[in-house]
């Protein structure tokens, strides 16, 4: 037995158990820092099997075994050569004490514990915090629906459709090639099919080209025009068929690229410039009659997975990073979990309704960020960015629209209605999304 590790989770043994069995759950406890992908996720724990995606195209196959709800299942590697060569033996135990649960990992395999501890760590935590999450939600009034969402395989998508599908929500992912089940619908953006919202209580979408890269026209085009036409499309069809609410992505970047220590909130001006003109349009693009619609303006994501994390983490973990410039600007920024719950909320959350601030309430400068982020990680953060290396990258409008953008963001709208973050500080939220 190389690993044993336990933790008290404040949730009833029933639903602790239920939640393992729900869509979406080894998505939700596969840590980001980690390099694999689920392929396939068991249809049950009862005999099922899940498929995980290693690098260099090696499958991690695992069967489910031993079922005996709600006290316990066991995962047990089954694919070649891996099985070959490394036996892995996973019980999950559960048992009531009191109105809580205790939880136990147990896992035999030559592996040392010392290098899965980490892993552990990080799923106890995550599922603690999406069952609390979850909860509250369902005292403030969510309840099931059916969700259409666009976007499902992007950063964003790909850690809300499973909080949804766990928290007991039905999610219908919107794709753009031939459906592949009955939880997938095709969407042509430009001319979505009459029917395509039919039996959907809540549209979320996500879709739009990323906007990293350099600022070339045909660049600026793909962004402007993946989000415009195909929101304004599918707002007007979810208005069409009654679909009560819309929640739809958004930026911060409507507050312009350089706003000095102004402190912006849901109520100040649009600023100027080619991000803000797109993000403008884009939000006018979702304004249609008889549907409540949240637009969520999204700071920088933070997840291993995505975003500028996933480029900045491998260069401060070889001691290769520091501050860009100065390291003046400020970074409004939000831990993936939370702006999972951002999004959660708009859908149940009837109070809210047009723009939503979706930031950290403490927002950083530059210099902060890379000197928390070199804490973590235990290295140093020597090695400034000069001023021209982003231009080189991005161009001109780039550099000064994404690497250089200065916007000290308050998430207004949630402090009034008593929103409770799971990460409101930068060192915790990275230390739990890098393992650490």
């Amino acid at each position: 037995m190389s690993l044993i590790y336990s933790s008290v989770v404040d949730a009833p043994l029933d639903e602790v158990f239920a939640w393992h069995e729900r869509p979406g759950a080894i998505h939700r406890l596969s840590p980001p820092w980690q390099p694999m992908s689920v392929v396939r996720e068991a249809s049950t724990l009862d005999g099922g099997r899940a498929v995980l995606g290693l690098p260099l195209g090696l499958r991690w196959g695992a069967r489910h075994t031993e079922y005996a709800p709600p006290h316990r299942f066991v995962d047990e590697l089954d694919s070649a050569p891996l099985s070959w060569a490394v036996r892995w033996r996973h019980s999950h135990e559960f048992r009531a004490e009191g109105e809580r649960t205790l939880m136990t990992d147990r896992v035999d395999t030559p592996v040392p514990g010392v290098l899965l501890r980490s892993m552990f760590a990080y799923r106890h935590r995550q599922l603690a915090a999406d069952l609390a999450a979850q909860r509250a939600a369902r005292l403030a009034g969510d309840r099931p629906l059916t969700v259409a969402l666009t976007g499902s395989g992007g950063l964003v998508g790909r850690a809300l459709g499973p909080f949804l599908t766990t928290a007991g929500h039905r999610v219908v992912r919107l794709v753009r090639r031939a459906a592949t089940g009955p939880d997938e619908r095709t969407w042509h953006p430009d001319r979505p099919a009459p029917d395509l919202l039919a039996g959907v209580d809540a549209v979320v979408h996500l879709a739009g080209a990323s906007i990293a890269g350099r600022f070339t026209e045909s660049h600026r085009t793909a962004i402007r025009e993946s989000r415009i036409g195909p929101t304004r499309a599918l707002a007007g069809l979810a208005a069409a068929s009654g679909v009560p609410v819309f929640v739809s992505a958004s930026a911060i970047g409507i507050y312009g690229a350089d706003r000095g220590d102004e402190e912006l909130t849901e109520e100040s001006e649009r600023g100027e410039g080619f991000l803000a003109d797109v993000v403008a349009d884009w939000e006018a693009a979702t304004e249609v009659a008889g549907v409540r619609v949240v637009t969520v303006r999204t700071g920088l994501v933070q997840s291993p997975a995505g975003g500028t994390l996933r480029i900045f983490h491998p260069l401060f973990a070889a001691g290769l990073g520091g501050r860009l410039g100065d390291g003046r600007m400020w970074q409004s920024w939000i831990g993936i979990d939370d702006l999972v719950d951002v999004y959660h909320r708009a859908l149940y959350d009837t109070s809210l309704s047009g723009p939503v601030n979706a930031v950290a309430p403490q927002a950083v400068r530059n210099s902060e960020y890379t000197r928390v982020l070199a804490r973590v990680l235990r290295r140093p953060a020597l090695l400034p960015v000069p001023s021209f290396g982003p231009r080189v990258l991005l161009g001109e409008q780039g550099a000064r629209e994404l690497a250089e953008a200065s916007q000290l963001v308050r998430p207004a709208v949630l402090t009034k209605a008593g929103h409770a973050f799971r990460y409101p500080d930068l060192e915790p939220a990275l230390r739990h999304l890098l393992g650490r």
